[in-house]
């Protein structure tokens, strides 16, 4: 069964285990901690160790586990820390993403690639994935240049982290382009999108059914490829919302992709 989760960078204006309870309380099967720095540190990489004991006390006792850790950068010595972390409280993916230019091509692409196949071998003793999405403007920023990093980086510790949003305002059909990237899919951040962009939108826009995308379809895709990995809501910008405008963010989300997954039977 597909796991459906929320980034915690939505609740960034609220404490750790006040996110978590209301992710629970939506509905969700698991939740996405965010270790952003300068955004949303629930997991402040720096002080993991410090952190670890609580992060896993409020996971059990919410009975909702941690399917992905979302720490961003392309930064070596954080993501050692990312897996160090990830190791020891169980979080089985390292979301990042891919830096760079798509205006400086090829070579913010070569060296954003050269960068995740190292950190990949890097991650594999911890038993953790290193997963990257095509975010718009940056090196890799649509289906093209994810499947160039697809092909040159070989670890089984790399991954795909599919976003339909950012490849819908890159200007391609996001059921389409999951289709050809689907293989090597290990993490989904999920959010819907009113208009072209090239922003999002605000957050409340970005709970699922509320935009263009069609996620139905989208889910549909996943669903007969036999994707059963993670599927956390990643919406940006909501860190001065008060609680109640989060939550229900996180609830509708919750109920539209629920249905869709019953829908086309992934749960």
């Amino acid at each position: 069964m597909i796991k459906l989760g929320v980034n915690t960078v939505l609740f960034g204006g609220h404490d750790f285990r006040t996110a978590m309870e209301h992710i629970k309380w939506a509905g969700f099967d698991a939740a996405e901690i965010s270790a952003l720095k300068g955004m949303c540190e629930h997991l402040c990489l720096d002080d993991w160790k410090n952190q670890a004991a609580d992060i896993k006390a409020i996971c059990e006792d919410l009975e909702l586990p941690l399917t992905a850790m979302e720490e961003g950068a392309q930064d070596e010595d954080r993501l050692m820390k990312a897996f160090e972390a990830g190791a020891e409280i169980g979080i089985p993916v390292v979301n990042i993403g891919p830096g760079g230019s798509k205006d400086n091509h090829p070579d913010d692409l070569d060296q954003s690639i050269d960068f995740m196949a190292k950190m990949a071998g890097k991650a594999e003793p911890f038993g953790v994935s290193l997963c990257v999405k095509a975010h718009v403007n940056a090196s890799i920023w649509n289906t093209e240049t994810t499947l160039e990093a697809m092909r040159r980086i070989a670890s089984p510790a790399f991954g795909i982290d599919m976003d339909p949003s950012h490849v819908h305002r890159g200007g391609e059909v996001p059921k389409d382009a999951l289709r050809q990237v689907i293989s090597r899919v290990k993490h989904v951040h999920i959010r819907d999108c009113a208009g072209p962009g090239p922003s999002p939108g605000p957050p409340e826009l970005q709970a699922c059914g509320r935009g263009d995308i069609d996620l139905m379809g989208y889910c549909q895709v996943l669903v007969e490829a036999g994707y059963d990995g993670p599927v956390n809501l990643e919406v940006i910008g909501a860190g001065k919302y008060e609680l109640s405008r989060v939550a229900i963010i996180a609830a509708e989300t919750h109920g539209y992709l629920n249905a869709c997954l019953k829908a086309c039977g992934g749960r």
